[in-house]
């Protein structure tokens, strides 16, 4: 790697995102849910790597599915809630977990990434398979609609 492209990756790194960065969607869901001052940069964060991965998951939900919500924001956000509460779930339980003595220091670093990353993958899982689910259950929709009215 070049020592431009290195500067490029630290300045994306260094760069500190605020809630005017993101979109109206992600207000909504801050207010709905009642999310604490304490969390917003993580979520914000959250929001910010994820978004490759749900519009992924999007494109490849049917029609149907995407109708539930407005549009990708809406489920962009609501994966960044989930993925923030279930990281911060996660990383709890890991400060109670011991190493298993037959793992090195670097494995049981490797395994925690690992699983974090499978957590996160299900949050994502989860919300598509709830949106399919919700086409056909009108309270479901509702209440997934409900988020974002303004």
């Amino acid at each position: 790697m070049s020592d431009i492209e290195n500067k490029e990756e630290l300045n994306v790194a260094e760069v500190n995102f605020t809630l005017d960065d993101c979109s109206p969607e992600l207000h909504h869901v801050i207010k709905f849910e009642e999310v604490p001052e304490e969390l917003h940069d993580m979520l914000i964060n959250v929001y910010k790597a994820s978004e490759p991965t749900s519009r992924e998951a999007w494109n490849q939900l049917p029609a149907s599915a995407q109708n539930v919500l407005d549009n990708f924001e809406q489920f962009h956000a609501l994966i960044a809630l989930s993925q923030c509460y279930s990281g911060i779930d996660f990383l709890g339980e890991m400060q109670e977990t011991n190493k298993p003595s037959d793992m090195t220091d670097e494995e049981f670093t490797d395994y925690k990434a690992v699983t974090l990353d499978k957590v996160l993958h299900n949050c994502v899982k989860d919300m598509c398979k709830q949106l399919k689910k919700a086409r056909q259950n009108p309270p479901m929709k509702r209440e997934f609609q409900e988020i974002f009215q303004k």
